[in-house]
């Protein structure tokens, strides 16, 4: 089953499943609007588990290493990203919007965030096994703070006070956790100091998530391929010959997809300020995770320096929700105005 119909179906069990529960008058008599709403803050938050489980998902492929399951991993996702693309008649599509890049300085613009990709899912498969799971974790926590530093600096977008605060005290919280332990995670500070340049690298190109999906996998398909034969020939003998471990990969590979697909519906559906408030739950999960399956050491100390931290999340939550709130008393208010003038 493709992972177009898998969504699809998803989709469809979801929005049965929400008209059966206690509260049929939001659903039924809502407008569309709340409904989409609604649909969205379900897809989020199931992708949002996806990626949860993919965190963990390296503890159950042992004795494959984590840069192992990684190589699988990107091998998984780009067969399953293919397939979705076939069987949804939309692999040309994005074929044709890379035929429009005729010259070599025009290509290697468009290849500059992929290391910035590979390290990433590199890291989120590596971190969890090798007692980085707490520190990979804070980096994602970190991201939409960065993100809002780099709005700042690089376009020129103006801050809020509660920006400022939460800016302050993730600063805060970063300069405590250097002066406890003497140094920072290279894993936080990875995740929070390059994903932002991918991000904001695929932004000014206009490549779309799912054409730059396509390639980096591509990019990084042969490498992989090659990975596999000549430096790791144990790993495909040991997948190869074993159900478990193919059955498992092909879920790798399709949750993948499907994580992503989500979001990517998920982020349409919502509010700009509603999709960015829904995207820590996914840190969440993953901070949770790291303690509690993958066993990572989290230290009491760590209390305070995280804590500010989580501090300053809290006001660029509320940023969102009163950014929020006067979109939709705009809203109500124009509403209003054209009731006044028919």
């Amino acid at each position: 089953m493709s992972t177009s119909i898998l969504s699809t179906v998803f989709t469809n069990t979801l929005a049965t499943t929400v008209s059966r529960l206690p509260l049929p008058a939001m659903w039924t008599a809502g407008s569309t609007q709340q409904r989409t709403l609604i649909m969205g803050v379900l897809l989020a938050v199931f992708s949002n588990v996806l990626f949860g489980v993919l965190y963990a998902y390296s503890s159950f492929l042992a004795p494959l290493s984590g840069t192992q399951v990684f190589i699988w991993r990107m091998l998984a996702m780009w067969a399953a990203l293919i397939g979705y693309l076939l069987i949804s008649g939309r692999l040309g599509l994005h074929i044709d919007k890379l035929k429009a890049l005729g010259t070599f300085k025009q290509w290697a613009w468009l290849l500059l965030p992929t290391p910035i990709f590979l390290s990433q899912f590199w890291l989120f498969m590596w971190a969890p096994v090798n007692g980085q799971g707490i520190q990979t974790a804070m980096g994602y926590f970190l991201f939409p703070l960065m993100m809002v530093v780099f709005g700042c600096v690089l376009f020129g977008e103006k801050l809020s006070r509660l920006q400022w605060l939460a800016v302050g005290f993730a600063a805060l919280g970063v300069g405590s956790e250097i002066v406890r332990t003497q140094s920072v995670s290279w894993a936080t500070l990875w995740v929070c100091g390059t994903y932002p340049i991918y991000y904001i690298l695929r932004r000014l190109q206009g490549i779309g998530a799912i054409t730059g999906l396509l390639v980096d996998l591509s990019i990084f398909a042969p490498f992989a391929l090659a990975y596999l034969f000549f430096i790791a020939p144990t790993s495909l003998h040991l997948v190869s010959s074993s159900g478990f471990f193919i059955a498992m990969l092909v879920g790798l590979g399709i949750m993948s997809v499907l994580a992503m697909k989500t979001n990517v519906d998920a982020s349409q559906m919502l509010p700009v300020n509603v999709y960015g408030m829904m995207s820590y739950i996914e840190p969440a999960l993953l901070f949770i995770l790291a303690i509690t399956v993958l066993g990572n050491p989290f230290e009491s100390a760590m209390i305070y320096s995280y804590g500010l931290i989580w501090l300053g999340i809290v006001f660029l939550i509320a940023h969102g929700v009163r950014q929020l709130r006067r979109v939709h008393k705009q809203s109500q208010t124009t509403k209003i105005e054209q009731v006044i003038v028919k």
